[in-house]
């Protein structure tokens, strides 16, 4: 039975006709009521009709007045429901066991209707209250998700901008040698095959994270910038180096190392360019210490430059330089599976094997002209250096 009037909605749940009828009387000409005779029936209501408040007799055949509140607190439209039970028990045993329940308010039978109504009038202002704190909780979320998104944003531009400058630079060093042509975006892209096979099953899976193959893909790109240091007579030299003319060659890990360890002392750089640093310099190592500048061997040398190292010596291999022809990825492979050890780290030569085919598409994708594809084995004398 419904009463339609402009205030808020009431639910009076009584088996008693006539206590129902009073109630109704009592508050037709303030809100807009509906009546149940069972549990059922008010369950129902408060699906369908979604009231504000439900004033709820304890003292009913079948399902109690403690129950239906309870199924009600309990469901989806709990926290936006008020509850007060309206009961002759007044022990405070049973109140206790109302407000137990989930109930907002007890009121004692015979009620005084004046105390009904400012008793009503307090759960319309408490709902009222929560509705605003709901309001206001979901427009600080609604915020926070578009402030984060704003932040995502404009993290993603700084990002996309330091790579860009970074990948310029890169790509400044080595225009000084145009046959090297997209050395350092296929180089970047091996190095990050490598580091993540490397974090999916290896022994070194435990030392590193999922931000270590994000950061390497980052820094690899400027492990040659020490490069722009090297005069073009010997950068650009068609044949074998001098011994004092590599070891002026060999100078690039050091002043790649020196410019890029200056540029952190002048701003807050992530770990990428720390990892850069390291890449710049020790790229050059070999497992076994016979490598440059410092002689390392085995894991003094930093992982991420043991990772370049393989890298680089393939792309160096398989690309045509001015010094020599390009090498066949299958010749490519078999020397640096035979390097195991020796130049290069056994776990990463593993992990190259457990991603040659992904190496090969790459290879195969890139653009290094028709001569590049079909050179094979010339040279070999020079086909690690990088």
């Amino acid at each position: 039975m419904n009463h339609p009037v402009q205030g808020g909605k009431i639910l009076i749940v009584d088996d008693c006709q006539t206590n129902a009828e009073i109630l109704v009387e009592l508050l037709r000409d303030q809100y807009d009521l509906a009546t149940a005779l069972n549990g059922e029936a008010c369950l129902e209501l408060v699906r369908s009709w979604g009231p504000d408040l439900v004033l709820l007799d304890i003292m009913m055949p079948g399902m109690d007045g403690y129950e239906i509140c309870r199924r009600i607190k309990n469901s989806p439209v709990g926290p936006f429901t008020q509850v007060i039970l309206i009961s002759g028990k007044a022990t405070t045993q049973e109140r206790i066991q109302g407000y137990d329940a989930g109930a907002d308010d007890y009121v004692i039978k015979p009620f005084d209707h004046d105390e009904l109504q400012a008793k009503i009038r307090i759960q319309f202002r408490l709902r009222q209250s929560l509705m605003n704190l709901w309001q206001a909780n979901a427009r600080i979320q609604e915020f926070n998700i578009s402030l984060e998104h704003l932040v995502e944003q404009r993290m993603e531009e700084i990002y996309a901008t330091r790579d860009v400058a970074i990948f310029a630079l890169a790509k400044l060093a080595e225009s000084r040698d145009p046959e090297t042509g997209e050395h350092i975006n296929r180089m970047r892209h091996y190095s990050l095959i490598l580091a993540q096979q490397l974090l999916r099953a290896s022994p070194y899976a435990a030392r590193i994270d999922e931000q270590f193959p994000q950061d390497l893909y980052r820094s690899s790109p400027l492990h040659d910038i020490g490069k722009v240091g090297i005069p073009d007579a010997i950068l650009l030299k068609p044949g074998k180096l001098t011994w004092e003319e590599f070891e002026v060659m060999k100078t690039h890990t050091t002043i790649g190392a020196n410019a890029l360890r200056e540029a952190t002392r002048h701003g807050q750089c992530g770990s990428f360019l720390e990892m850069a640093i390291d890449v710049a310099r020790h790229h050059h190592e070999r497992f076994d210490g016979t490598g440059y500048p410092d002689g390392l061997s085995e894991e003094e040398i930093p992982l991420c430059a043991r990772i370049v190292s393989l890298a680089d010596v393939f792309d160096a291999m398989t690309t045509r330089r001015v010094y020599k022809a390009a090498c066949d990825p299958e010749v490519a492979t078999r020397i640096i599976e035979e390097s195991s050890g020796a130049h290069f780290d056994p776990v990463i030569v593993d992990a190259f094997r457990a991603q040659h085919d992904e190496f090969l598409r790459i290879w195969s994708e890139s653009d290094r002209g028709e001569d590049e594809r079909l050179a094979a084995e010339q040279d070999l004398a020079f086909l690690v250096r990088g």
